[in-house]
C-alpha cells in the first residue's frame, strides 16, 4: 500500500523508448471494504484533469465505494492521479449535495419542485425572448460536462433562442490552446499524443506543471526519464515546480515575458541552421514574415527581457534544434498571461521549423486543463459553430442549418461569438438579462471578483445556476437546479489526446437531481422549440441518441466520430479521433502526410491578426492560397500588461496545487485532499522574505490595485520579485459563502487579477498583475501548503511533511514487465 498523498505519482516502472509504458493498476476502497465486497465494477474515465484516465467505479448496496484505474486503456494503463483516487468518487458523496431545486423567496433561496422551477425559467426566458430577443439571453458552462450535454446546450442556444452568448469557463484555461491550433493548423484539434512522450529525445514544458495538473501523465515522463535512455527536458516557469527540478534547463522567465523568450529561441534555431527548409517550403505559409519578426531578439535581449541567462537560451534551442524528435506541450503558464495566442504559436512554429509533427515522438499537445474542454469547444457549447465549422463561411452554416432543420439565419454567425469576459460585461450593462451558469463556479474562478460579485447581484438579472452543490456563484441565483454528477448518468468525454471515452452511470443520483443532459431536454421541450417542419428540435431521450446525433454532425470534419459508438467504447480502451471510414481503429497524430486543415473551404477560422484581434476574412485568407499549408503566425513582443511600479513592486502569479481542482468544489469534499491543502497560501523567494521581514508562516497582506487576500506566507522556491497563490480558494466554507462580508478574511486569489484577455483567444490574464505585500501577523505554524510539489518550502526551510496517513493509501499492483513488451506498429505509427 502507498500513501498517494505523500507519494503523488506512485511507484516507478521504468521504460526505455520502443516499449511500452509498463501497466500499474491503482486501486482505493472504502475504509474496511476490500475486493470481494465490491458487487460490481462500472467502466468510466476520470473527470478530475484533462488526463481522461480510465476507470471502473466501484459499487456496493447503490453508493459508489471506491475506484480502480483500467489496465486496458491506453491513456493511463491503470494509473490514477491524487484527485481521481478520492475526489472522484467521495467529493460526490458528501452530505451537502443538492437534491431538489431551489428558488428565491423574499431575498431566501427555499426548497421546491422542478415544475415549480423549470416554470420560472421558461416563464422568464418567454417573455425576455418576446419583448428583447435572443440577445437577451446568455449561457456560461464548463469543461466537465459530457459531450452529449454540450451538443444539447449549444443546439438549444443556437438553432432554439439564437443567441451568440455562450461560453464556457474553457474560457479561463484552454481558449489559447484552440485558438493556437486554429491560427497555425486551421483547426483545433491536438497533433501529437501521449505515446510520444515513449519516442521522444527531448520534451519541452512551456508553462505546464505536468506534475501537479497532468499527474498520471508526469508519472509517464518520471517512468521514462528513470529508463535507459533518458530525454533532455526544457522547463519555461518562473517556479521551481517538480518539473524544473528534473529539466535539464530550467528558464524561470519573469511573468509575462513568455514571447519574449520564444523569439529568442526561433531565433537560434534558425541562426544555427537547425531548420527543414525542404519542408518549409512544401508545407508552410509565411516563414519570411517570422524570421523578419525574431531578428533582433538575441540571446542577450532575451536575457535582458526575461531574466534568464543567455547561455541557458542557447541550450535550450540546441536541444530544440538538435533532437531527432521532440514533443512540446503547453499550459496556463502560457495561456493565461500576456500575448497568449501569439505565444503559444510560437511554439507551433518551433515545430514547423523542423517538420517535427505527425511522426513518433515529434508532436504538440497545446494542454487543456479540464477533462471535458475539448467537448465544450467541439460542439459549440463555447459559441463556436458545432465540428469545428467556421462561423464566417456560409457553407458551414447551411450545413447545420439543414442538420438542425432550422433556417441559417437563425444561427448566430453575424458577429464572432461572444466570449465570457464580454458575456459578464453585456450583464453588467444589462443587456444580457437571463444568464444560465451550469456546472462552474464564477464567483471565484473570474477574475476581478469584487466586480464579478457585483454583476451577479446585479438588479435586473434573472440568474440560473445548475451545478451539484450551494456554491458561492449559486448564493447569488433566482433557480438553482440540482445535477447529477459523474458516476450518477452516462455520457462520453474526450480527452487532451484526442481519445473518446464512455463513462457510464453506476449509481443513482440523490434525490431529485437529475442529469444535466435531462436538464437541458426539458428546458428545450418546455420552451417548444421546434424544427422548419414542426418536430421538435431535440428529440433524444436520453445520452445515446445525443451521441448518435452529433456523430452525424461531425461527418467529413476534422473532429469526425462517425466509426464510434457507445457499443465500441464498452470493454475496452477509448479511441482518438479522428475515427471513420478512413481511420477505422482511430488517429495516434494528426498531419502525418504535412496536410493541414487550412483549405479555405474547410478550415475553422480565416486567422486573427495576433496583436490586435482583428480578423484576417475570406477574401484575404483565400488570397494566401494556404491549399493545406501550415501557417507561420507571429507578433511584435509588447510586454506584460500590468509591470510592477513603485506603489505595486512585485509581480503577481496564480496557478494549482496537486491536491485540488479549481474551486474545490468537489476535491474540497474529499478529506485526504482537504486534509493535504486545506487554505490558502502565498509564496515568496527567500530573497522577498528577507527584505520584507517575513518568515514562514506570517500572515501578509497581498494588495493589487482591485482587491486584495490575507493568507499564510510559505517561503520557497519561486523566482525572487514574484508572488504565487493558489486560486482554489473561495468561501462555501466560511462563515459567509458569498465572500461579500467585509469583515471576514479574503482568502481568493482572483481578489487580486486583472480584467484584460487575449486579443485572439479573449482569454483572461491570470498570470501578470502587480501587487504590494505587507506583514499583517506574527507566525503561529507553517502555511497549510503542502511540502510534497512546487510549494515546497525553500531549501533548509523546516516543515512538517505533508502525509495521508491510512485514509490515502492505495494498492498498486504492477504488471510483469521481463522481457518489456514492445510497443505495436500501431502504438509507434
Amino acid at each position: 500500500m502507498v500513501d498517494r498523498i505523500a507519494d503523488i505519482w506512485g511507484t516507478r516502472t521504468p521504460f526505455a523508448r520502443g516499449q511500452r509504458w509498463p501497466v500499474r493498476v491503482d486501486q482505493v476502497l472504502a475504509e474496511g471494504l476490500v475486493e470481494e465486497d465490491v458487487e460490481r465494477w462500472v467502466q468510466s474515465a476520470c473527470v478530475l484533469c484533462s488526463n481522461g484516465c480510465g476507470v471502473d467505479i466501484a459499487v456496493k448496496d447503490g453508493a459508489m465505494v471506491g475506484v480502480r484505474g483500467r489496465a486496458v486503456d491506453i491513456v493511463n494503463h491503470g494509473r490514477l492521479g491524487p484527485k481521481g483516487l478520492f475526489a472522484s468518487w467521495q467529493g460526490v458523496s458528501h452530505r451537502d449535495r443538492l437534491t431538489r431545486p431551489l428558488v428565491r423567496e423574499n431575498g431566501v433561496l427555499v426548497e421546491t419542485d422542478w415544475d415549480t422551477a423549470m416554470g420560472r425559467i421558461v416563464a422568464r426566458s418567454q417573455a425576455l425572448l418576446q419583448d428583447k430577443g435572443p440577445l437577451s439571453h446568455g449561457f456560461y458552462t464548463s469543461g466537465q460536462l459530457f459531450l452529449e450535454e454540450y451538443y444539447a446546450l449549444g443546439v438549444l442556444g443556437k438553432a432554439g433562442i439564437g443567441t451568440p452568448h455562450m461560453d464556457g469557463n474553457t474560457r479561463l484555461c484552454t481558449a489559447t490552446a484552440a485558438a493556437a491550433m486554429k491560427e497555425s493548423f486551421g483547426a483545433d484539434g491536438q497533433p501529437g499524443s501521449y505515446v510520444d512522450i515513449d519516442e521522444c529525445d527531448a520534451m519541452f514544458l512551456y508553462g505546464h506543471n505536468m506534475a501537479e495538473t497532468q499527474t498520471v501523465l508526469w508519472a509517464r515522463v518520471l517512468d521514462r526519464l528513470a529508463g535507459p535512455d533518458r530525454p533532455k527536458v526544457v522547463c519555461v516557469d518562473p517556479r521551481e515546480t517538480e518539473v524544473a527540478r528534473h529539466a535539464d534547463v530550467h528558464l524561470a522567465v519573469k511573468p509575462g515575458t513568455n514571447l519574449a523568450l520564444m523569439h529568442g529561441l526561433i531565433r537560434e534555431v534558425i541562426a544555427q541552421g537547425w531548420i527543414d527548409e525542404d519542408w518549409i517550403a512544401a508545407h508552410t505559409l509565411r516563414f519570411e514574415d517570422l524570421a523578419e519578426q525574431i531578428e533582433p531578439w538575441t540571446p542577450e535581449a532575451v536575457a535582458a527581457e526575461c531574466g534568464v541567462a543567455a547561455g541557458d537560451v542557447r541550450e535550450a534551442a540546441r536541444i530544440f534544434g538538435t533532437s531527432e524528435r521532440v514533443l512540446s506541450t503547453v499550459l496556463q503558464g502560457f495561456y493565461q498571461s500576456a500575448q497568449a495566442t501569439a505565444s503559444a504559436c510560437q511554439v507551433n512554429n518551433l515545430h514547423l521549423l523542423r517538420g517535427l509533427l505527425g511522426r513518433p515522438g515529434c508532436g504538440i499537445l497545446q494542454m487543456n486543463g479540464q477533462p471535458t474542454a475539448q467537448n465544450n469547444r467541439e460542439c459549440g457549447a463555447d459559441g463556436d459553430l458545432p465540428g469545428f465549422r467556421n462561423w464566417e463561411n456560409p457553407a458551414h452554416v447551411q450545413e447545420l442549418a439543414d442538420l438542425w432543420g432550422v433556417d441559417p439565419l437563425v444561427i448566430p454567425h453575424w458577429a464572432p461569438p461572444t466570449h465570457a469576459m464580454q458575456i459578464f460585461r453585456y450583464v453588467e450593462q444589462g443587456s444580457i438579462e437571463f444568464l444560465w451558469i451550469s456546472a462552474t463556479n464564477p464567483a471565484v474562478s473570474m477574475p476581478q471578483l469584487p466586480r464579478i460579485r457585483d454583476i451577479l447581484d446585479r438588479q435586473g438579472l434573472f440568474l440560473v445556476v445548475q451545478d451539484l452543490y450551494l456554491t458561492e456563484t449559486a448564493q447569488y441565483a433566482d433557480v438553482v437546479l440540482p445535477a447529477a454528477a459523474w458516476g450518477e448518468k452516462t455520457g462520453t468525454f474526450t480527452n487532451v489526446n484526442r481519445t473518446v471515452h464512455l463513462s457510464e452511470k453506476a449509481v443513482d443520483p440523490p434525490g431529485e437531481a437529475r442529469s444535466d443532459l435531462d436538464i437541458f431536454l426539458d428546458y428545450s421541450r418546455r420552451m417548444g422549440f421546434r424544427t422548419r417542419s414542426g418536430a421538435p428540435l431535440l428529440e433524444w431521450d436520453g445520452p445515446e441518441e445525443a451521441f448518435s446525433a452529433w456523430r452525424a454532425c461531425t461527418r467529413g470534419r476534422p473532429c469526425d466520430y462517425t466509426g464510434i459508438s457507445y457499443g465500441r467504447l464498452r470493454g475496452g480502451s477509448g479511441i482518438p479521433w479522428p475515427v471513420n471510414d478512413e481511420h477505422p481503429d482511430g488517429t495516434v497524430r494528426l498531419y502525418r502526410d504535412g496536410v493541414f486543415s487550412t483549405d479555405p473551404d474547410y478550415c475553422e477560422t480565416y486567422g486573427h491578426d495576433l496583436t490586435t484581434g482583428a480578423t484576417v476574412g475570406p477574401q484575404a485568407y483565400r488570397a494566401m492560397t494556404p491549399g493545406g499549408r501550415a501557417i507561420f503566425k507571429t507578433a511584435p513582443y509588447q510586454g506584460p500588461h500590468e509591470p510592477p511600479r513603485q506603489d505595486y513592486p512585485l509581480r503577481f502569479t496564480t496557478g494549482r496545487t496537486v491536491y485540488h481542482f479549481h474551486t474545490r468544489t468537489k476535491t474540497g469534499r474529499a478529506a485526504p485532499l482537504d486534509g493535504a491543502a486545506p487554505d490558502a497560501w502565498v509564496e515568496i523567494s527567500a530573497v522577498d522574505a528577507g527584505d520584507l521581514g517575513l518568515v514562514e508562516g506570517d500572515v501578509v497582506r497581498v494588495e493589487s490595485p482591485r482587491g486584495h487576500l490575507t493568507a499564510p506566507v510559505r517561503v520557497g522556491d519561486v523566482r525572487a520579485g514574484t508572488v504565487f497563490a493558489p486560486f482554489h480558494y473561495g468561501y462555501w466554507d466560511t462563515p459567509d459563502p458569498t465572500g461579500r462580508d467585509p469583515q471576514q478574511r479574503h482568502r481568493a486569489a482572483n481578489e487580486l487579477t486583472l480584467t484584460e484577455w487575449d486579443p485572439v483567444s479573449k482569454q483572461p490574464v491570470f498570470k501578470t498583475a502587480a501587487v504590494r505585500v505587507t506583514k499583517v501577523a506574527d507566525s503561529t505554524a507553517p502555511a497549510p501548503a503542502p511540502t510534497t510539489t512546487a510549494s515546497r518550502p525553500a531549501r533548509g526551510g523546516r516543515v512538517p511533511a505533508t502525509v495521508g496517513g491510512a485514509a490515502a493509501e492505495v494498492d498498486e499492483t504492477i504488471a510483469p514487465t521481463e522481457p518489456p513488451a514492445v510497443a505495436t506498429k500501431e502504438e509507434r505509427a
